[in-house]
């Protein structure tokens, strides 16, 4: 039985609304149009600038304020719509947030900045937050600013899982705002009554005979060529494993399973409804959906597992363009979420898995049930397997993308 919810009102308000929130960010990404080749392709180019960019002035010192692009539904957020959690930074800082929701795909919102990123020119906002990949190039470019670590002194508190990235290996230039953990979601009942098992324990069960026509896939390369590279034995961490000639054969076997039936559907968020209507019984899926998936069904319905082989883990990061102007308010932002207690406010709505150690301690003063729950604060036991993939050069971008997309196309 679930324990009392403490008793704070705003605390109280926000987990109500929280199990209200069928949404994730990811799941305003459904339909989008995401996996068009020509507009993936077209973002996929390198950028590069062969001038070393210089960092804007900041002017944090004279004007309390600060621009942040993000996600949808990303932010705690009141029934007035106003956000809550930065409301209170806001009341302790004195810096005003204009919280901005302008990343609807980490593709299309390059293409809107690329050009001012590339000559090191205000792109409209002090902080943004892409995927990990997005930014590693962004990073590679030289399109970031350094961050002042003793202006966020609570950076102690980063999750070891989170560091050692190969584009940033101390996260000087970025740090993560939510992680995102892949694995295979399914349904507990439909899964034994088709296999007689009572829950899979690797990637190799997804191909049962008895699943044919009934598993679906991420339409995110990194995330499905990831798990199956991983069961191949490659370390996709590892320039030297996973090497053009690795992920083709992956995507080889990708696409024997697409054409003979054994996957089904290949979607962003969408692979929810599938698994909903019983069309899929399971389906490599983001732990953060499958939180909201049982919540809709009123019953831990939905298992997710990680397989033996490893899986994926990323995160949406926290970065400060060269042409931001407000870098010190920026850094004071990313300190107050690495405050545990203001990460597990965050974490009870976005479901997704906080980077911050010491959040799942004061998610128990505000729900314990959540605090428990292994998909938003897994144990390091947990996590043992999950890998980041390895950053790509634009031309192995290009030529991943490519045979990637044509087989979304052709399905």
């Amino acid at each position: 039985m679930n324990k009392p919810l403490p008793q704070d009102p705003m605390m109280i308000e926000l987990i109500k609304q929280a199990r209200r929130h069928q949404m994730t960010r990811r799941t305003a990404l459904a339909g989008a149009g995401a996996g068009a080749l020509a507009i993936a392709l077209a973002a996929c180019a390198p950028g590069g600038s062969n001038t070393k960019l210089t960092p804007a002035k900041d002017i944090s010192d004279t004007d309390k304020s600060l621009v942040w692009h993000n996600w949808s539904l990303y932010m705690d957020q009141a029934d007035d719509g106003s956000y809550p959690s930065l409301e209170k930074f806001t009341n302790e800082t004195g810096i005003k947030v204009e919280y901005k929701i302008e990343i609807d795909d980490n593709d299309t919102y390059y293409g809107k900045v690329k050009d001012q990123l590339m000559q090191g020119k205000d792109i409209g906002a002090d902080v943004a937050c892409p995927t990990e990949w997005m930014a590693s190039r962004w990073v590679n470019n030289g399109y970031v600013q350094k961050m002042d670590a003793a202006n966020i002194p609570n950076k102690k508190n980063v999750a070891p899982a989170y560091l050692g990235a190969q584009f940033d290996p101390e996260r000087d230039y970025t740090l993560p705002y939510q992680g995102i953990l892949a694995g295979i979601t399914y349904n507990k009942v439909a899964y034994k009554e088709a296999t007689g098992k009572d829950a899979p324990g690797s990637l190799e069960d997804l191909w049962d005979p008895a699943l044919k026509g009934r598993v679906g896939v991420l339409s995110e390369m990194r995330d499905t060529i990831g798990l199956i590279l991983l069961a191949q034995g490659i370390d996709i961490t590892d320039a030297n494993s996973l090497t053009e000639d690795a992920f083709m054969n992956a995507i080889d076997f990708f696409k024997g399973k697409v054409d003979d039936g054994q996957i089904a559907r290949i979607k962003g968020n969408s692979y929810s409804e599938d698994l909903n209507n019983g069309d899929t019984i399971a389906a490599i899926a983001w732990s953060g959906d499958t939180v909201q998936l049982n919540l809709s069904a009123g019953e831990e319905k939905y298992g997710f597992f990680i397989p033996e082989s490893g899986t994926t883990i990323s995160a949406d990061l926290f970065t400060i363009p060269m042409g931001a102007t407000h870098k010190r308010n920026v850094e004071e932002l990313i300190n107050f979420y690495y405050d545990p207690a203001n990460a597990a406010i965050l974490a009870a709505w976005v479901n997704y898995v906080t980077p911050v150690v010491g959040a799942k301690e004061e998610a128990i003063k505000i729900d314990p049930a959540l605090a428990e729950n292994q998909l938003i604060f897994p144990s390091e036991e947990f996590i043992k397997n999950a890998h980041g993939f390895r950053s790509l050069t634009g031309k192995e971008e290009l030529a991943f993308s490519k045979a990637f997309q044509e087989i979304l196309l052709g399905a």
